[in-house]
């Protein structure tokens, strides 16, 4: 995929959005049968001296041992740290597991190597940031859109935050390692990508309507990434090795997309309001997690028909809009009504996005990763107060004063 970060760089340079386009950092991106022996080739011409990776036991299993099978081949040295769960046997980005891992780096650790999915790579990602020392992504499922991205979601103090930190150096993800995941991880994967539909919807209304930076390029990415997973859902339904393939790829160009604009904007909206919300209340409850992507899912599926119906209706109202105080956000709604119309009218159903998600065998519903109705009716009165962006969410409680009606339709 080297070929694509170069288009993707001439496109950026010719971008005329206004936004200062970070450069992308990754010099290598390998999906194939076979990719840890080019990790462990990549690293050696690299010239680097001992390679420190951050796993925790099932990913250390399903790839770590591979992987440093081929860097002792190569004569390279290396360590390992393995994150440890916390009560409920889950491994989460908190002040501990981050704590663990500065204190588990070597002295002599030149390059990290992030061996596992989304949470693994949180952590690694602020250990290189904090450390300089750089780091390769090594995921060992298609579960999440962050591998290539600056972003890392951490819980502190109990609280989910994204930190813009680090990308990764290279990226190297085995097919054979990815089909073997285990098919939630797969189900969550698709979820992320599904929750494109609202966020691409929110981004566009936050800038039309309150200015807020926006790029064409970096939307197209993402869209183009969302449309490749929704045409060939049924070859990754089946985890074949063309369909894991291109979810795999997906998720990373959207990560590339994110990268590209420094922010998250193109691929968390509301939706991740909603999941970030979820997982912070489990974290307070001591529940075990339940995966981001599942989350999404349900969260996007949840938001579709409130965006679709609640949110069009009211914004195309004038007597509706007429009493909002703020006289500059209705003359931007109006202005764009049309536009917004259509922006949020094509994003699916939500029993349409059910039944994508049902194809992959992932949970439709709140109860179905349960979350009880208390929860989600809080978190769609609240959420939106976790991020500062300009939502529809976040526009129905706050500009709209909607909240009353969000907590009665829930």
């Amino acid at each position: 995929m080297e070929e694509y970060i170069r288009e993707l760089m001439t496109l950026a340079h010719k971008c005329d959005c206004g936004n200062d386009h970070n450069s992308i950092p990754i010099k290598k991106i390998v999906v194939a049968n076979g990719a840890f022996a080019d990790a462990a080739v990549f690293v050696k011409n690299k010239a680097f001296k001992h390679a420190h990776l951050i796993a925790d036991e099932n990913t250390f299993h399903a790839a770590g041992k591979q992987l440093s099978h081929h860097l002792t081949e190569d004569n390279i040295g290396f360590s390992v740290c393995l994150i440890q769960p916390d009560a409920n046997n889950d491994v989460v980005a908190d002040e501990k597991s981050l704590v663990q891992a500065l204190l588990e780096l070597p002295q002599e650790a030149d390059v990290i190597l992030a061996v596992g999915a989304g949470t693994l790579h949180d952590i690694a990602r602020f250990t290189s940031e904090k450390t300089g020392v750089p780091f390769i992504s090594v995921p060992t499922a298609p579960s999440v859109d962050g591998f290539t991205s600056l972003g890392a979601p951490l819980i502190i103090r109990g609280v989910k935050t994204t930190f813009q930190m680090t990308a990764p150096m290279a990226l190297f993800a085995d097919l054979a390692v990815l089909k073997n995941s285990p098919q939630k991880m797969i189900a969550a994967g698709f979820g992320d990508m599904l929750a494109k539909y609202t966020s691409l919807a929110d981004w566009k209304f936050g800038h039309l309507v309150k200015e807020e930076p926006y790029c064409p390029l970096a939307a197209k990415i993402t869209r183009e990434a969302l449309e490749s997973c929704i045409d060939n859902v049924a070859k990754i339904s089946i985890g074949d090795e063309e369909g894991i393939q291109i979810l795999i790829e997906a998720l990373i160009k959207s990560g590339l997309a994110m990268l590209l604009f420094g922010q998250s904007h193109p691929a968390s909206g509301g939706e991740h309001h909603l999941s970030h919300y979820w997982e912070m209340e489990f974290l307070q409850q001591n529940r075990p997690a339940v995966l981001h992507g599942a989350k999404v899912g349900v969260s996007t599926t949840l938001l579709s028909d409130i965006y679709k119906k609640e949110f069009i209706e009211f914004i195309m109202n004038p007597e509706r809009l007429a009493p909002l105080c703020d006289h500059q956000l209705v003359k931007n709604i109006t202005e764009n009504s049309q536009e917004l119309n259509a922006l949020y009218g094509e994003i699916p159903s939500s029993s349409q996005l059910g039944e994508l998600l049902a194809k992959l065998g992932g949970a439709t519903l709140p109860e179905q990763l349960g979350i009880d109705n208390d929860i989600v009716t809080r978190s769609l009165s609240e959420a939106h107060k976790l991020r500062n962006r300009f939502t529809a969410l976040k526009f129905l409680n706050e500009a709209a004063n909607y909240s009353k009606f969000i907590s009665e339709l829930s």
